[in-house]
């Protein structure tokens, strides 16, 4: 079975975790898995020191995101597929999984077509219209090159950065392109590793939701959690079979993910 795994946040600050690169080790055998991943974190961290510090926007429906101008999207760039993914293929392979790191140019494996505007919230809450800057809108997956490298037992790492129409470097999310890339493979199951158990609603977990429940809930969580629950009904209405939102720094977080023992299930 294909199993997507998306892994950013706090997942990535101090390395990607040597148990989890064991784990996929161990169930590579029986499932094919492939990997998205972010670092927003680590991406504001270096572009502050290099005196370029991120401005986030948030839309009208409560996302919030980085606003890309040229020189973010550089430093995005750089960091992302350079960096970041490099150090998570050296772990992957340390751990004996045989990974490939790319971005979304290699092999034009992400297309996205680049924002021309976008709309946003000022400071009095009000909607403004702005330049789109290097945001992309993903819009097609080359789901045959990624079948290739999983038939010959390779595990595509892909980090979040799409190519343009003009192959520029477009900054995406990294939660609606793990749900892209699953639902191009039409995948068993995509995992949203996180930092958190799962969909928290006053307090509590929420262990399984249909579709239709989590757009409800969409404006009752935070704007972190709302792109997963975005980008999780976009993979099960693209056809992946489930989703789950679940902590990454548990021990067996795969295992304990698809086994439904941990975490939120979102299916149709």
């Amino acid at each position: 079975m294909i199993i997507v795994l998306k892994a950013g946040g706090d997942l990535l600050i101090n390395g990607f975790p040597v148990k989890l690169a064991e784990e996929i080790k161990i169930l590579s055998n029986e499932h094919k898995f492939i990997i998205v991943h972010g670092g927003g974190d680590i991406v504001t961290d270096i572009s502050t020191k290099l005196g370029h510090p991120p401005r986030f926007i948030m839309s009208p429906r409560g996302f919030k995101s980085r606003y890309t101008d040229k020189q973010t999207a550089e430093i995005y760039t750089m960091v992302m597929a350079g960096k970041i993914n490099k150090e998570i293929i050296s772990v992957l392979q340390k751990a004996g999984v045989n990974a490939v790191g790319l971005s979304g140019l290699d092999a034009g494996v992400v297309k996205a077509s680049r924002k021309e505007q976008i709309i946003a919230l000022n400071d009095q809450g009000k909607k403004i219209l702005m330049d789109g800057g290097y945001t992309g809108q993903i819009e097609k997956v080359n789901d045959v090159f990624l079948k290739l490298l999983l038939d010959n037992g390779h595990v595509p790492l892909i980090s979040a950065v799409a190519m343009g129409n003009d192959a520029e470097p477009l900054n995406v999310d990294g939660d609606r392109m793990a749900a892209k890339v699953a639902s191009a493979l039409k995948a068993n199951t995509l995992i949203l590793l996180t930092d958190v158990d799962g969909i928290l609603l006053n307090g509590k977990l929420i262990d399984q939701l249909s579709t239709f429940e989590a757009k409800e809930l969409q404006d009752k969580i935070g704007p972190g959690m709302s792109t997963k629950v975005y980008a999780a009904q976009e993979a099960v209405e693209g056809g992946v079979g489930e989703v789950i939102i679940a902590s990454g720094f548990k021990d067996e977080a795969i295992t304990s993910a698809l086994k439904h023992s941990g975490g939120t299930l979102i299916r149709q």
